[in-house]
């Protein structure tokens, strides 16, 4: 099953790179560190020139813990300016998932063939600033956050060199405009300041049980979004990662924890084409 995007029309964008943030340590300000990643995805000229992007591949989904097995299906992606939408498809009751954002608003499709949502597809619509504020999908879509930081206004803290998976990673703290109870942490490779991984982390503290005897013994109920980008490739003067991984994990009170992961491989990266603008509808 290919996942096909409509081609009509297009509509031009703007990337925006000042920035004017406080900094966390005094070897690397969030201002440099965001310089230095934008530099690593192209020339001032180069980002600019793109005006939209179409994405598509395959995909694999894979039930971690809390179950067993794998399916097959097709990814895509469409961007325009602050428009995004994200297609997963999937040939199983699982159908896949459905996102899209203008930047304001949120969309998000029913996820399985009984006109329910996906553990993921609930998360991502329950903590909007993941779409809103252009996080999910990093640099694959055109409204990426870190492009255009002076217009959404978040709060950003270095954090300093963390080991991440067992290497050291620049750590980057994005705190949106609006509050969110979401803990936002952006990755950077040292080397090339190409961001290569974000975590989403959701903590709900759970102090009341079934009993006076259980509740002290309940954990926080913590819910974890990941995304891993590699595999990098030039496409008009950008460079993209055309290997895109997210993993969901849900650890519930009572000890009980699933995991989720989607494998997405990047086959075709198109730009500046004629969109239809039914894509965003």
């Amino acid at each position: 099953m290919n996942v096909r995007f409509r081609v009509l029309s297009v509509v031009p964008i703007l990337l925006g790179c000042v920035l004017s943030l406080s900094s966390a340590d005094d070897s690397l300000t969030p201002e440099s560190l965001v310089a230095k990643h934008l530099a690593s995805i192209g020339t001032s000229e180069a980002r600019a020139a793109v005006r939209n992007r179409i994405v598509q591949g395959t995909a694999v989904c894979k039930i971690v813990v809390g179950g067993g097995g794998q399916i097959l299906g097709t990814t895509g992606m469409v961007s325009e300016g602050r428009k995004q939408r994200f297609v997963l498809k999937f040939d199983q009751n699982y159908r896949g998932e459905n996102f899209l954002s203008n930047g304001d608003k949120i969309n998000i499709g029913f996820s399985n063939a009984d006109q329910t949502r996906s553990g993921l597809a609930s998360f991502v619509y329950a903590q909007d600033s993941i779409l809103k504020e252009s996080l999910f999908g990093g640099v694959l879509s055109t409204s990426w956050a870190l492009l255009d930081v002076p217009a959404r206004k978040p709060k950003l803290l270095y954090d300093g060199l963390k080991k991440v998976d067992g290497r050291q990673l620049h750590r980057l703290t994005y705190q949106p405009h609006k509050n969110s109870d979401l803990k936002i942490q952006l990755f950077f490779d040292p080397e090339t300041f190409r961001h290569v991984k974000t975590i989403y982390l959701l903590e709900v503290g759970n102090t009341v049980g079934q009993s006076v005897l259980e509740s002290p013994n309940l954990q926080t109920n913590r819910t974890t979004l990941e995304e891993n980008f590699d595999g990098f490739t030039t496409v008009d003067g950008v460079t993209l990662p055309n290997h895109w991984s997210f993993q969901y994990t849900r650890e519930l009170p009572s000890g009980k924890t699933t995991i989720f992961n989607w494998d997405l491989k990047e086959d075709q990266i198109q730009q500046n084409v004629a969109l239809d603008p039914r894509n965003f509808e």
